[in-house]
Parts: structure tokens; C-alpha cells; sequence
């Protein structure tokens, strides 16, 4: 296993981290898995076995239930694991059940410890953006809970570019902790995040964990155009909306040089997907949750792979993102002069040239 800088903090991670959205199965996170307390702890062996680190988990998911099943099966092990766990989704009903104000964010902070059994969180994200809070709010209720030791480092996930340019000048300015990374959604199905939120994480310096590297496991080479797998996905039948697909015949299209990839390199499609990420721009770690022990021992295989420059080329080939405005111009423009952020967008497009 491959321990990494998480951005510019001097926290190290392993390129793979535990996901528990598994866990618990309440509600609509049913949908996902229904992992319980015997099966999270051997997912946690496991992982603790391959050299993961990292486990990330949050309130929301299963209605603190996750937490609450991480916080057992960790439990005796504290110290040889970091913990990542996020607030703003809404947790009740009250109008200040939700939301990135002071109020929200220490006492779901306070929960959120209470749940998983510690006296610290490791890695606390604030899981999506609130238009209707001050940001200096937001940022100063996060900077006490640093300096009172309960969060040790700071992360944000689903912001847009701008949102999070904005709160790290806000922090700069106020002289509050920074984030240290950033949480987005990334893989081969859709590569939205290198339009500007890679860009920003290597100018920034900011780490980068992605969620749902495999697109829900529609990457796992299961799903073939010429061929159903038993059951159906999520995503293709419309019951699980996170991530959307918006060009089948370009996500099959992928698939099948992804199968081409693993096949001639005698591992696994899900594999190969995960290799290609580790291998981008700032990523420092994949989040991998499975609802089965050999999908999560497959997925863990992926740590010791790496791809040729050969097989890197067909698959972002045939997965790159189109250039929206004002990327295109740039790139027609302004290509004597990019610099080395930008090659996170435009740097396949200048090797193509």
C-alpha cells in the first residue's frame, strides 16, 4: 500500500480509504447496502490487513447509523486508523438541522463523536455547499473545532470551483485552517472534476478523495452494451440517482477499452479504473465501498497496479471530457503559456495535438 500527502498538510493517507455508506442500510441508503456490524468488521480486517488507513463515513449516511457501526467496529483500534466524517445534510427536522452554520456544525460535530466512540475526528468535511451562511461563520466554527483538538483537518466535498476558491481566500484572509482537501466525485464515466476542481487542488495544493471511483459499479465490467449482468444497475434503472449517466453509448464505449486494458494485463476492469485515478493529477486517495468481502479484496488489488503510458492514452482517449467554454479557447489560444494546473484539463489535449 502507497501512503500519500494529503495536499500540503503533513498528514499521510493510503491511496485506498474504507467507504461505509454500506453500512447500516437505513432509508434510502438501503439502496446501497445493508453491510451490518459483523460484516463491517471483517470489511475493517480486511482493509486493516492491505494497509488502509483511512475510513470515511458520515452523519448522514443511514441516519448516523454508519457511524454509529464504524464507531463498533473500530473500537480497541482507534490508533491505527484515521476517521473522516462530514456534516451539513440535514439530520432532522428542525430548521437548524442542517446547513454549514455555527450552530449545525458543532453540534453535529458533537454527535458525529459521540457516535464513533473518539474524542477526535481526523479529517472533518463539510459535505456540500451553503449558499444562505456566511462563510466567515461557517470557517470560524470550523477553525475552534481545531483548536480545541476535537477535528485535526479540514475538507470540503461537492463544492464548485468558485465556492471553494472563495472560502480558501476567506480563510487566507481571516487567518482560519485552511481545507486541506477536497472530496469530489471522479472516474473514467465522468471526468467533470478536472474542469476546474483538479486544476484548483494542484494550484491550491489541497489533496483530492474521490468518491464513487468505480460510477456506483458501473465500471466494474459487469455492464456491457451487448450484455445484462443479473439484476440491473442503479444508475441504468433510475433508482439510485448519485452518479447520473448522461452518455450511455460513451460510458460503453469506455467500458469496453477498460475490459481490453484489464484483459491483457490479467486483472480485474474495477482494477484497471481505479489505477487510471491514482494515477491523476493531486489524487491522494480512492474511497472504495463494496457490498461484498471479494468485491472489496478485488477493489484492494488496485493499489499495487500501475498502467503503462500505452494504456493510460486509450482510456482517457476514449473517456475525455469536452472542452466547454472557456477551456476550448484557452487550449487554442493560450497553449504556449498553461501552466502546470492547467495540464490537469489540457494536458491530454496537448499530447493529442
Amino acid at each position: 500500500m502507497e501512503y500519500r500527502q494529503l495536499g500540503r498538510s503533513g498528514l499521510r493517507v493510503s491511496t485506498l480509504t474504507l467507504g461505509t455508506m454500506t453500512f447500516g442500510g437505513r432509508g434510502g441508503f438501503r439502496a446501497v447496502g445493508e453491510t451490518d456490524v459483523v460484516g463491517a468488521r471483517r470489511q475493517v480486517d480486511l482493509c486493516l490487513e492491505a494497509g488502509v488507513n483511512l475510513i470515511d463515513t458520515a452523519d448522514v449516511y443511514s441516519g448516523g447509523v454508519a457511524e454509529e457501526i464504524t464507531g463498533e467496529v473500530i473500537s480497541g483500534r482507534r490508533d491505527r486508523l484515521l476517521l473522516s466524517t462530514k456534516v451539513r445534510m440535514p439530520m432532522g427536522s428542525g430548521p437548524n438541522d442542517a446547513g454549514l452554520s455555527r450552530h449545525h456544525i458543532i453540534s453535529g460535530c458533537e454527535a458525529s463523536l459521540r457516535r464513533l466512540g473518539t474524542d477526535h475526528i481526523d479529517i472533518y468535511h463539510v459535505h456540500e455547499w451553503d449558499g444562505q451562511t456566511r462563510l466567515e461563520e461557517t470557517l470560524s466554527a470550523l477553525d475552534a473545532l481545531v483548536a480545541t483538538g476535537k477535528v485535526r483537518y479540514l475538507a470540503v466535498s461537492n463544492y464548485a470551483g468558485w465556492q471553494l476558491m472563495k472560502a480558501l481566500a476567506v480563510a487566507d484572509a481571516r487567518g482560519f485552517e485552511r481545507f486541506a482537501a477536497q472530496q469530489v466525485y471522479y472516474s473514467l464515466e465522468a471526468r467533470d472534476a478536472e474542469y476546474e476542481l483538479l486544476p484548483l487542488s494542484v494550484d491550491q495544493g489541497l489533496g483530492v478523495l474521490v468518491w464513487s471511483p468505480l460510477a456506483g459499479g458501473l465500471l466494474s465490467g459487469k455492464y456491457r452494451r451487448d450484455a445484462a449482468p443479473d439484476g440491473h444497475t442503479r444508475q441504468l434503472s433510475g433508482e439510485w440517482h448519485e452518479p447520473p449517466v448522461r452518455d450511455r453509448e460513451k460510458l460503453y464505449d469506455t467500458i469496453e477499452v477498460l475490459v481490453d486494458v484489464a484483459r491483457g494485463r490479467g486483472a480485474s476492469p474495477a482494477q484497471v479504473a481505479l489505477a487510471w485515478l491514482l494515477g491523476r493529477p493531486a489524487v491522494t486517495s480512492l474511497v472504495i465501498g463494496a457490498r461484498t468481502d471479494e468485491q472489496l479484496r478485488d477493489n484492494l488489488g488496485a493499489a499495487d497496479l500501475v498502467l503503462t503510458a500505452a494504456e493510460r492514452g486509450a482510456l482517457e482517449k476514449v473517456s475525455a471530457p469536452e472542452l466547454i467554454y472557456p477551456h476550448w479557447h484557452q487550449l487554442a489560444t493560450a497553449s504556449d503559456r498553461l501552466g502546470v494546473a492547467d495540464h490537469a484539463l489540457h494536458g491530454q489535449h496537448l499530447r493529442d495535438a
